[in-house]
């Protein structure tokens, strides 16, 4: 039997430029690592952080610049967030671990996997793609970077909200909408605008789909309009070992809408993995 340790919450280490803020709990089994999205932090995968701890090792930590994590002096991009999860793992001693990264997640464990290969013995890509951003989404952020300074935070809050959550959650699950747009609101503009210029400048990944050969996951909500199932098959048809799983009744934010629906995808999906 695995020996359970206390539940840490918001613990600090120091990596490269910045303090990075996590949690970690569960036995000593293989560890997961959960990657929030944009423009959240590591609260985000509390559905997640209890449910596997009872029987893995299971880190969640801010992304530089959101939650209780320090913005740094590099600049956002991409590559740094790759950089900052492979560093992290380091300084925590984990040789290799299972990742899941949701939306920005995805796109920060995409950029790594295809750098540090060796890092990770399974990929859970959730509402996520390997396209980079069109000239129109380049210029709707580039939009929102101009706006939010001037007072355009609270209008940026409530745009992005509509857009991902169901119709449904969004009349029906005040509490879980307070909270997104609570985070949103708490965090600083220069992380967001910063972190959108990263969005829009980050470089596709789908050339390198081929090159991924670890058991892969892929979640996406059915409802899902920021990256839709259509980019979730995308990533299926490109990736060798990999699976797919449709979340009915969710949007962009599978693994809050459906939490059940996807922990028992993501737990299948681990008890299946020769580790």
């Amino acid at each position: 039997m695995n020996t359970v340790k206390t539940i840490n919450e918001n613990l600090f280490v120091e990596i490269n430029d910045i303090t990075i803020c996590y949690n970690d709990s569960g036995s000593d089994k293989h560890p997961i690592i959960f990657v929030h999205g944009f423009p959240f932090n590591k609260k985000t995968w509390h559905p997640q952080f209890g449910f596997f701890s009872q029987n893995n090792r299971v880190i969640t930590y801010d992304i530089r610049g959101f939650g209780k994590s320090t913005s740094g002096t590099k600049e956002m991009s991409m590559s740094q967030f790759a950089d900052d999860l492979v560093d992290f793992m380091s300084h925590l001693e984990i040789e290799k671990a299972i990742v899941c990264g949701l939306s920005m997640g995805g796109y920060i464990l995409l950029n790594a996997v295809n750098r540090y290969p060796e890092k990770f013995s399974a990929l859970v890509l959730c509402d996520t793609q390997c396209i980079a951003d069109s000239l129109e989404t380049k210029e709707k952020r580039q939009q929102s970077i101009s706006n939010i300074p001037e007072g355009g935070l609270a209008d940026f809050t409530e745009s992005f909200i509509k857009n991902i959550f169901l119709e449904e959650t969004l009349k029906n699950e005040q509490e879980m909408v307070d909270k997104i747009r609570n985070t949103i609101l708490a965090t600083s503009v220069t992380s967001i605008t910063t972190t959108l210029k990263a969005l829009a400048d980050r470089e596709e990944t789908c050339s390198t789909l081929q090159d991924i050969l670890i058991p892969t996951l892929i979640i996406c909500g059915k409802e899902d309009k920021i990256t839709p199932p259509l980019q979730a098959q995308f990533l299926k048809d490109g990736i060798a070992h990999s699976t797919l799983s449709i979340i009915e009744d969710a949007a962009h934010l599978s693994n809050l809408e459906k939490p059940d629906v996807f922990n028992k995808e993501l737990a299948n999906f681990i008890s299946k993995l020769r580790l």
